[in-house]
């Protein structure tokens, strides 16, 4: 079986989607349609914008989604999910992959997600770090027992996790991870406190949006971040949904339930190839591939 996967933000480069753009018809018609969506030229700043440019929450949000459910449908009878799967941000790729939401439907929610988050990490300066070489109970347990906002955010990979919180917070989990034996801990260049409390406001603003956008029944399942398990019903996935912005990605546990669920290999779709190096970790022996679009 296949399970095609859809990477979250951190995955733009300057250029992403431009060769589609250039060699299929399809793909520029959807493209101009989200550029007439966002109101903005978002093609412009995909395709020639700076770093910069791509970093922008309002931006590196839509354009990563566009790069991937536009390669997705380029991909025409190729692209046959048996499941599917989305880290943060590219869980609403793969619901569009899997047809729950439509292109459009999708972008308007991503978009508002992108404002909303922008205006909750203004609202409290918070940030996220990365922790490598340490059992993830261990840094549970140290999250749990400092008293500023700090807790699990996304569960990559075994070793692998990232924290998010309140500058103090993370602060002092760096400081206590290093003395429990953290090969890493280390801060990322991130907007805010993604996937933790400080994102409520957030939650809370996205969920007006996402309860009156229409979900339908999917082709295939998708293994949401909430709980790493498979859904089919539109109300269960509409639900994770809310929730997602202030709950942890269970990546990880994501990739093993759908090994167990069947898959055989993994198909990257979108910018980079960072999810198939988690995937890789989690499972050596499977196989992982990047989807690309031959015109």
């Amino acid at each position: 079986m296949k399970a095609y996967v859809f990477p979250g933000q951190g995955a733009q480069f300057s250029g992403m989607g431009k060769d589609l753009y250039e060699k299929s018809p399809l793909a520029k018609d959807m493209f101009e349609k989200a550029n007439s969506i966002l109101g903005f030229r978002i093609t412009d700043l995909m395709f020639s914008g700076t770093d910069e440019d791509l970093k922008q929450t309002k931006v590196t949000q839509p354009a990563i989604f566009l790069h991937s459910t536009i390669l997705a449908a380029v991909l025409g009878d190729s692209f046959t999910p048996d499941m599917v799967a989305g880290h943060s941000l590219g869980e609403f790729s793969a619901l569009v992959a899997n047809r729950t939401l439509s292109f459009e439907d999708g972008l308007t929610l991503v978009s508002k997600r992108a404002l909303a988050m922008q205006k909750a990490c203004e609202l409290t300066p918070s940030t996220m770090a990365a922790i490598l070489g340490l059992d993830d109970k261990i840094v549970e347990d140290v999250c749990a027992s400092i008293s500023e906002v700090v807790v699990p955010a996304n569960y990559n990979s075994p070793g692998q996790i990232v924290i998010s919180g309140s500058n103090e917070g993370i602060d002092k989990a760096i400081e206590i991870l290093k003395e429990k034996g953290a090969k890493r801990a280390l801060k990322l260049a991130v907007g805010g406190a993604f996937h933790s409390p400080v994102m409520e406001p957030a939650r809370k603003e996205l969920e007006a949006a996402i309860r009156s956008t229409k979900f339908s029944k999917p082709v295939c399942p998708v293994y949401q971040n909430v709980n790493a398990a498979a859904s089919m019903e539109p109300e269960h996935i509409q639900m994770n949904l809310v929730a997602q912005l202030t709950s942890p990605v269970r990546w990880t546990q994501t990739v093993i339930n759908m090994i167990a669920g069947g898959a055989t290999s993994f198909v990257e779709v979108g910018p980079g190839n960072v999810l198939s190096g988690l995937i890789k970790k989690v499972n050596w022996d499977i196989i992982t591939e990047s989807a690309a679009f031959q015109a």
